[in-house]
């Protein structure tokens, strides 16, 4: 059996508290929310602190706020599973609604947290298994080696972004309130992830989520599909996130998000370009998915290979754009890439 290492845990009442903490710790603390992903990670030891933060007593930071009209505020300690059942998220935001049902298994999303999820470590088959079996290969880049085993010549790690909901939120252009010792700010969700497996967020460690915002959803129509081998559990090894600006039956504006093909999550801005002006036909439907194939350059450092993969990110948008113009599902979009 993995045991956890010894810790102390805090728990503040207030996000200032919790800061406060955070800057007196150090190196030695880190934050803990539902901790479905921490725990495992700490008994594997591929996180070791002295100090955990917990912010399950900060009220504040639980529950959904405002309405589709204005925007909605989610709060980041907000379980998965109230994202999911949430009313004004399932009804305007759907594709955020999805994600969050998606994400791992019921027993696990009515612990975690949309903060946590949004935050999520990478992931490698290198790196997510016992300290034993990572001691018997050397170790990887990410924890206590030197080497990347996915590209060994490579200076930077190569882990994959896990979050199921941080492409939709993305997608949507939702912002995120950060909170540290130098106070707050205001950043795009897209500006929170960095293109490393290692220092994947661009928030400090000494900084908290504080909010999700989503903009009004005027117009919106959304939607987000994951590819993962079982129905349940897994982790996205693809996460395609569409969100369509629509003006009667024309698209004005539309973005695409791919998550589970690198270290962050991968917008292909060249392929919703081409959506900008037009109805969604079947023919432009399926340039589009061409189109946002490209950016999608998946290791092989998860399930299934990396060339499976990259040709079901075509696949995938095809079927969300074909979803989202009242279109079924089409087998002439696997016979493309056969």
């Amino acid at each position: 059996m993995m045991r956890l290492p010894p810790f102390t845990y805090l728990a503040p009442k207030t996000v200032a508290d919790a800061a406060r903490l955070l800057g007196e710790h150090g190196a030695d603390a880190m934050i803990v929310a539902g901790g479905t992903d921490l725990y495992p990670n700490m008994k594997r030891r591929q996180f070791e602190p002295k100090v955990l933060v917990g912010l399950g007593a900060i009220s504040e930071l639980r529950g959904v706020r405002g309405s589709a009209s204005r925007g909605l505020s989610l709060g980041p300690m907000t379980t998965l599973t109230a994202v999911s059942q949430h009313a004004e998220v399932a009804r305007h935001y759907p594709a955020l609604a999805t994600a969050a049902g998606l994400v791992s298994s019921p027993q696990l999303r009515n612990m975690g947290t949309i903060g946590g999820n949004v935050c999520v470590d990478t992931r490698c088959n290198y790196y997510n298994q016992t300290q034993q079996w990572r001691k018997a290969i050397g170790f990887c880049l990410k924890k206590d080696g030197d080497i990347c085993l996915v590209a060994p010549g490579s200076p930077r790690c190569w882990a994959v972004s896990s979050s199921d909901t941080a492409p939709v939120l993305w997608s949507l252009g939702a912002t995120a309130r950060l909170c540290g010792p130098e106070g707050e700010r205001l950043v795009p969700v897209a500006a929170l992830f960095q293109d490393d497996g290692i220092a994947y967020l661009a928030k400090r460690p000494d900084e908290i989520l504080t909010e999700l915002r989503l903009p009004p959803a005027a117009g919106t129509r959304c939607a987000y599909l994951k590819l993962r081998r079982r129905g349940s559990f897994d982790f996205p090894v693809l996460g395609v996130a569409v969100a369509l600006q629509m003006e009667g039956g024309v698209v004005r504006a539309g973005t695409i998000v791919l998550g589970a093909v690198a270290s962050q999550p991968r917008e292909a801005p060249a392929a919703a370009a081409l959506l900008a002006g037009q109805r969604l036909t079947p023919e432009l439907i399926l340039a589009v998915a061409a189109a946002a194939a490209r950016p999608s350059k998946p290791l092989d450092n998860t399930d299934f290979t990396h060339p499976y993969r990259k040709q079901m990110t075509r696949i995938f948008v095809a079927r969300a754009l074909r979803r989202l113009a009242g279109l079924p599902d089409s087998p002439r979009d696997e016979e493309e890439v056969a």
